[in-house]
């Protein structure tokens, strides 16, 4: 069993490769192309991780939310404008997204009165910026969905097969 390291602030690549038990070799051998000094390295942020590497730890350490605190944390662009999800129950992702859609439908006809003229005045910025901030809100809440369909695929709570033939099938239609 590998050492636990003591150190604190651990990094989500530091904290999913304890979770999994592995040490840094065998984390690399898993990784396959990323060595076990640039995996400490990475780990003890003393180098940037690339991309491409981190879509590898998601992969095969089963995480697909590292990639989506690779672009909210670490990427300049995705610093910008990707928000950092955090992993919540199913139960709580539907509820978030219910109660944010009935919000907007609730401000529906004011987004309707601010947008009908092309101009978002004086007397309007207090409303739009409350509903956009809704809006923000389920593009969110969408997004921590996917999140976790991507986790549950990985880890197999959902059937892969059967998943990837419906998102086949509905693409199909969707061109046709």
């Amino acid at each position: 069993m590998p050492k636990v390291s003591s150190k604190e602030n651990k990094n989500p690549y530091f904290k999913r490769r304890e979770e999994l038990k592995l040490t840094r070799d065998q984390a690399s051998e898993l990784l396959e192309s990323i060595p076990p000094e640039r995996i400490e390295k990475i780990e003890n942020e003393r180098v940037s991780p690339h991309p491409d590497e981190i879509m590898i730890m998601a992969d095969k350490y089963k995480s697909p939310e590292l990639c989506n605190y690779y672009c909210s944390n670490q990427c300049p662009i995705g610093k910008r404008y990707v928000p950092e999800i955090k992993m919540q129950d199913l139960s709580q992702i539907v509820l978030n997204t219910v109660d944010s859609l009935n919000t907007v439908q609730d401000q529906q006809r004011r987004f309707i009165n601010i947008a009908a003229d092309g101009v978002v005045d004086d007397a309007e910025i207090d409303d739009f910026v409350d509903i956009q901030e809704e809006l923000e809100k389920i593009s969110i809440a969408v997004e921590t969905l996917q999140l976790w369909s991507e986790q549950m695929l990985a880890n197999g709570s959902i059937n892969v097969e059967k998943y990837e033939a419906r998102k086949k099938l509905k693409n199909k239609q969707a061109k046709e």
